[in-house]
């Protein structure tokens, strides 16, 4: 028998978005249904941000053990047992998951329903026996990993972020498709671990990220180890005798090559997960980038949002938490909210890692005309020669007037020191607002405030010019 209810939201998702709109809008005690026919905490949880940077910490130790010498260290080749990884990657999502649980949520008051959600008309939709009818809904689906159309490929075994964790025997010879954060961040990792690692791109790696830094990025990978094919076309893959695959790509001079592994991992992107939700019979248009949406969220159906992935914006855990806390003001106080994607950080956790917040040099150059662009390498920083981390720059986009664009760094960390430029960012700061921080010694923190420091300095001969200036003063 169908059970009739009606609500004031229905979310339809429980990922970050999705999680974030329903723990809100239950602290004010409004009637809350929140609707998800998959895992609880969505796809960050379960097969992305926090698997994969758990894998990731595990191989940073691999290379910890590696660099050990050249501090008169001597620990000893690593022995990974990678059944033991794997268990350690369970331990971080099952000590994360009760924050993301059905019973965390049903006891603050939302009604959970774990079933497929549809549309039935405008302002209704179903959910297994559960019909509900609301005065807002909000679709917050996510995304799926896109699989690109290569012949050969629907016959294999292929993995993707949502099956690659659950490996528990590490492969031999991984190959990835795809040279973007996913695919370079698993490269690095499974070639620490003991994977041998070839990476095919068809374009060059880290294509949303400026070419100057994401090149230190690529070097690295290179250096360990990880075999990087770029502006390749991939032709066709196969079965290569019981175990193995083949995979034909030709190379940007015309010429053919077989790539030879154990398994492929694709990471080619991401889909918007709009099938099956009918969104035709609500009203609400879409097509293959995602829902469609206004600048404050809404759809066409104007008793319907959508945030994060699934409007084809872009695929950050944090951007959907983001739009998600902006999107409780039009709901809860009729306040009206825009988000503001010129202030969107990113990091991509390779090592070094690559951090970015707000418009890059290219949009830079084309909102404001002539900018400023100061850099500061890493290797001239004190603490990064003590623990030998020289890989490296900060590069700070800025007006003729020192008002802060866009900031880039590539270095070990740099997820950790993008953070007070976001803010920054966030708050029109100038040049001027980081060159007058203080900021303990030692810290690789400081190439940021040399970079600053550099925008007053005469143009010709600045780099000898800050030397001194820093020799005497810094």
């Amino acid at each position: 028998m169908t059970e009739e209810i009606k609500t004031d939201i229905c979310v339809i998702g429980a990922g970050s978005a999705g999680l974030t709109l329903a723990a809100a809008a239950s602290a004010f005690d409004v009637p809350t249904v929140l609707v998800e026919n998959g895992r609880m905490g969505g796809d960050c949880l379960n097969y992305g941000c926090v698997p994969s940077k758990a894998l990731i910490a595990a191989a940073r130790h691999v290379a910890h053990l590696r660099e050990a010498p050249a501090f008169g260290v001597n620990a000893g080749a690593a022995d990974v047992d990678f059944a033991a990884v794997h268990t350690h990657i369970r331990s971080v999502i099952a000590a994360i998951a009760p924050n993301d649980s059905q019973e965390r949520f049903t006891g603050l008051g939302v009604r959970v329903i774990r079933e497929r959600a549809s549309f039935l008309d405008r302002r209704t939709i179903i959910a297994g026996e559960t019909r509900i009818s609301a005065r807002r809904f909000v679709i917050a689906t996510g995304s799926s990993p896109q699989v690109p159309d290569i012949e050969g490929l629907d016959g294999l075994d292929y993995l993707t972020n949502e099956t690659l964790f659950d490996l528990t025997k590490l492969p031999t010879h991984l190959i990835v498709i795809g040279g973007g954060p996913v695919g370079m961040e698993m490269a690095q990792a499974f070639r620490r671990l003991g994977s041998e690692v070839s990476l095919l791109e068809r374009g060059r790696v880290l294509s949303h990220d400026d070419p100057e830094l994401a090149d230190h990025v690529r070097r690295r990978l290179v250096a360990e180890g990880v075999t990087i094919h770029e502006e390749t076309e991939i032709l066709r893959v196969a079965r290569r005798g019981r175990y193995g695959v083949r995979v034909h790509i030709k190379k940007s001079d015309g010429s053919e090559e077989a790539v030879d592994g154990t398994q492929i991992l694709v990471a080619t992107g991401r889909r918007p997960n709009v099938g099956r939700l009918d969104l035709d019979k609500a009203g609400v248009d879409f097509d293959e980038a995602g829902i469609k949406v206004s600048a404050n969220l809404r759809t066409r159906n104007r008793r319907v949002y959508a945030v994060g992935d699934v409007t084809g914006g872009p695929n950050f855990t944090h951007w959907a938490g983001y739009e998600a806390g902006l999107l409780l003001r039009p709901l809860l106080f009729r306040i009206g909210a825009r988000p503001q994607r010129d202030l969107l950080p990113w990091v991509t956790y390779t090592d070094p890692e690559l951090a970015h917040a707000g418009l890059t040099l290219e949009e830079a150059e084309r909102r404001h005309g002539h900018v400023r662009v100061l850099r500061w390498p890493v290797a001239e920083n004190d603490r990064a020669r003590a623990e030998r981390q020289t890989e490296g720059l900060i590069r700070l986009v800025t007006t003729r007037q020192g008002r802060l664009l866009g900031v880039d760094i590539v270095a070990r960390n740099a997820g950790e020191m993008i953070a007070p430029y976001a803010l920054a960012l966030s708050k029109r700061l100038k040049v001027r607002d980081m060159m007058g921080m203080l900021l303990p010694y030692p810290t690789v923190s400081e190439v940021g405030k040399r970079a600053a420091t550099s925008f007053y300095l005469p143009v010709p001969n600045k780099a000898k010019a800050l030397a001194r200036f820093l020799r005497r003063f810094g």
